[in-house]
């Protein structure tokens, strides 16, 4: 019933754009450089922009780069510095997370705790801007749907229907998860939540995430990947068969979004040259 579940009749086949950086600090060099392009881009033609942020190491450099924007100067790519100066208006964009640790906020393994030492509390941002999972909270499903209403409030959609994140930021596991849809976890399934509580066994706890239905409708995804130990389950997410109860990242095909995957050599090493991307994103 879980595989009939999670395996469309119709896969989206648009091709994900690769980029592979040098090291991990090019990596999260590049994927501020690009942060900031990608913003300014989205409010050119509307008044906000929202963004999906994720854990991990990797987004914790980016995080970093943005909050001392000076060092973005010394970007080879960056050509708008003067146009990002120009809208360098934090309160005109609002934060949410993927997926959250069931743990209080000012918990060492709280995503939220890591965004906001590394960004949110070094510029200035409204706190109505910062959209954070109540994971402080004793049942974790009262958790997940408190912040699937404050989501669905936020961009006025009803229950059935799923609002569209500008820009989604996710990193994927050795065991090729991604936000805290884990392999063989029921969240693999859902189709109508936007977020729920999912019980992961390997770690003996309940995580709060967003589902592939709401990351799936987002104009932009991009995945952040370093180290030796993603080079396998990044071969077989991007150029294996499709088996998501396996390797839940590949549920992650946004439906007319765009999707990239920005990885350090180790990485990608296994990945075939021929797919890969050497151009602007």
């Amino acid at each position: 019933m879980l595989l009939e579940a999670i395996l469309p009749t119709e896969i989206n086949l648009m091709k994900p754009i690769i980029r592979v950086l040098q090291n991990p600090d090019q990596l999260a060099r590049f994927a501020a450089e690009n942060f900031l392009r990608l913003i300014s881009e989205t409010l050119s033609h509307q008044d906000i922009c929202t963004v999906v942020l994720s854990g991990g190491t990797t987004p914790r450099k980016m995080l970093g780069l943005l909050a001392a924007d000076e060092q973005l100067r010394g970007f080879q790519d960056w050509q708008d510095w003067q146009d990002w100066q120009d809208w360098q208006d934090w309160g005109r964009v609002h934060f949410f997370w993927g997926d959250e640790r069931h743990v209080p906020p000012d918990h060492q393994e709280s995503n939220f705790k890591m965004a906001n030492e590394a960004l949110l509390s070094q510029i200035s941002l409204p706190e109505a801007n910062i959209h954070r999972i109540k994971s402080e909270l004793a049942d974790a499903d009262q958790a997940a749907r408190q912040y699937e209403e404050e989501i669905r409030d936020f961009f006025q959609v009803p229950a059935g229907e799923f609002p569209a994140f500008d820009l989604v930021f996710l990193g994927m596991g050795p065991d090729g998860h991604t936000a805290s849809l884990f392999p063989g976890t029921k969240a693999l399934a859902e189709e109508r939540r936007v977020v729920v509580a999912n019980w992961v066994g390997k770690f003996d706890t309940n995580r709060i995430t967003m589902t592939a239905p709401i990351l799936n409708r987002a104009a932009i995804v991009i995945f952040l990947v370093s180290g030796d130990d993603k080079a396998i389950p990044l071969k077989a997410v991007l150029e294996g068969p499709y088996e998501p109860l396996q390797l839940p990242a590949q549920l992650i095909r946004p439906d007319r979004g765009k999707l990239i995957w920005l990885v350090d050599t180790t990485a990608g090493r296994l990945l075939q040259s021929d797919k890969l991307f050497d151009g602007p994103l």
